[in-house]
C-alpha cells in the first residue's frame, strides 16, 4: 500500500538539509530558492509593518494657526528643523515667554537641541548683549557667519537668526552637540508645512463644561457648607 508522503513547510528544507549533513546549502538549488523565499517574505513583512505606521495627518491653512494660538504662541513664530539621527520631544512643545515657541530635538542618548523663538531683533551690535541660555554672570562670544551669528556662553552655544520682527535661536550643550550639528540644525530651520505642523503642535484641548456643585451656598465667599447639626 502506497502512503502519502508529507511536504515539508518550504521554510524548514534549509534547516534539515544542513542538519543531516546532505551537502552545503548553498550549493543546492532548492535550498537556495528557500532561502530566497524566506528573505522576500521578511522583506514584504517589514515593508508592510513601516507602510502601517500611523502619520499625522496635513493641516488645514487655517488649523496650524488655531492650533498654535490655542496654546497661547504667534503662528508665525512657530518654526521646525530637521537633524539627523534626532527626533521631536513632543513633550516639550511649548510657549517661551508672552508668545513665543519652542520645542526640543533629542537623539536618545542624551543630547538636546532647542529651538527658541521670539519677538525681537539681534544685531552684530546686540549680540554680545543678550545671554546664551539661562545664566547670568556669563560672558557671551559672537561671532557672525553667514546671516546667523554664532554665540556661546554658559556651557551651551547656539546659532541665532534674527528673521522680520523676531529671532530664532537653535542651542545645545557645547559637550553635547558639535558645531557642525548646530550648524546643520541651524540651517535646515524653517517654517512648517502642513504635515510637520500637525505632528509638531498639539491639538487644542476640547472645552469641557464646569461640573455644578450642589455643596456651593449662593451667598458669601463661595465656601463649601460643611456646618453640622445640633449635637454634632
Amino acid at each position: 500500500m502506497n502512503r502519502r508522503a508529507r511536504v515539508l513547510p518550504l521554510l524548514l528544507t534549509p534547516l534539515l538539509l544542513t542538519a543531516c549533513g546532505t551537502g552545503d546549502p548553498a550549493e543546492d538549488p532548492v535550498v537556495a530558492d528557500a532561502t530566497a523565499a524566506a528573505a522576500d517574505a521578511a522583506t514584504a513583512v517589514a515593508d508592510a509593518s513601516a507602510s502601517a505606521r500611523p502619520e499625522a495627518a496635513p493641516l488645514a491653512p487655517d488649523e496650524l494657526e488655531k492650533r498654535a494660538k490655542a496654546m497661547g504662541a504667534l503662528p508665525e513664530l512657530v518654526y521646525v528643523t530637521r537633524i539627523p539621527g534626532f527626533t521631536l520631544a513632543q513633550q516639550s512643545v511649548g510657549v517661551l515667554g508672552d508668545d513665543g515657541f519652542s520645542a526640543a530635538y533629542t537623539d536618545g542618548s542624551g543630547a538636546v537641541v532647542h529651538i527658541m523663538v521670539e519677538r525681537g531683533s539681534m544685531t552684530e551690535e546686540t549680540c554680545r548683549g543678550q545671554r546664551v541660555g539661562d545664566i547670568s554672570g556669563e560672558s557671551t562670544t559672537c561671532e557672525p557667519d553667514a546671516e546667523t551669528f554664532y554665540r556661546t556662553g554658559g556651557g551651551r552655544h547656539e546659532y541665532a537668526l534674527p528673521k522680520n520682527g523676531h529671532v530664532v535661536k537653535v542651542s545645545a550643550e557645547a559637550d553635547d552637540v558639535s558645531r557642525e550639528v548646530l550648524r546643520d540644525a541651524a540651517v535646515s530651520v524653517h517654517r512648517p508645512d502642513a504635515a510637520e505642523a500637525a505632528a509638531t503642535l498639539p491639538s487644542p484641548k476640547p472645552v469641557t463644561t464646569p461640573v455644578e456643585r450642589g455643596d456651593l451656598p449662593p451667598f458669601g465667599d463661595g465656601a463649601p457648607d460643611n456646618s453640622v447639626g445640633i449635637g454634632g
